[in-house]
């Protein structure tokens, strides 16, 4: 049975315009996609210019509850407000922050494992930061359980791995949501073309054999 907040948010889904209705895509047609993944300090550098900050809970954490990542973690600024003022998002506790704060809540949603991806649903003007889990996050799951990320999101960056370094600890395999890295019998498995440098792997290897690089 529909909870009054999931009832709420289908009367109201008028963002996504007209979810319910289906679209042909012609054959041979490129499809861009404008969700970026960020590793850390490209989410905090998006603070930089922003006037106003807003924090508000993850909707989709909120609802699916698969997960017991924290919820209060999207980060949106100065041209999402309009957004934010929709009766969608009055009932996701939106508040003003400082960019103090905001720096702390990427930081804490950093350590909890999440990804951070950049929205840009008009324009390509990105105005908010969403940190997504693998388990609950509407887009997040569905680009990876149908191996569509490499085509419906980006990244700038790719992780870079010394495996002489590396002691097949598996602490960056727990960490990856895109079944970059696996530990078998051999030893941890790499496969660093599939990476979106989201930077979870680099902050927590202890032997510091992970970086991030350009791609």
């Amino acid at each position: 049975m529909f909870s009054e907040w999931d009832e709420h948010i289908l009367q109201n889904a008028k963002n996504f315009e007209d979810w319910r209705s289906a679209k042909t895509i012609p054959v041979n047609v490129e499809l861009k996609g404008a969700q970026k993944i960020l590793h850390l300090d490209q989410a905090i550098s998006y603070l930089e210019k922003a006037e106003h900050i807003y924090r508000l809970h993850c909707m989709c954490r909120s609802m699916i509850k698969k997960c017991d990542a924290p919820t209060d973690t999207c980060i949106a600024w100065d041209s999402a407000k309009g957004l934010l003022d929709e009766e969608l998002y009055k009932h996701a506790g939106t508040r003003e922050i400082t960019k103090e704060e905001a720096i702390e809540t990427l930081k804490m949603s950093h350590d909890a494992g999440l990804v951070h991806m950049a929205y840009a649903m008009r324009d390509d003007d990105v105005n908010r930061i969403c940190s997504c889990c693998s388990t609950c996050c509407a887009v997040f799951t569905s680009v990876l359980k149908y191996k569509m990320f490499p085509d419906l999101i980006s990244s700038d960056y790719r992780s870079a791995t010394d495996m002489d370094t590396c002691v097949s600890c598996g602490t960056c395999a727990d960490r990856c949501h895109f079944g970059v890295r696996e530990l078998t019998d051999d030893g941890l498995q790499v496969d660093e073309n599939r990476c979106f440098g989201c930077g979870l792997c680099v902050s927590t290897c202890p032997e510091q054999a992970i970086s991030l690089v350009k791609k």
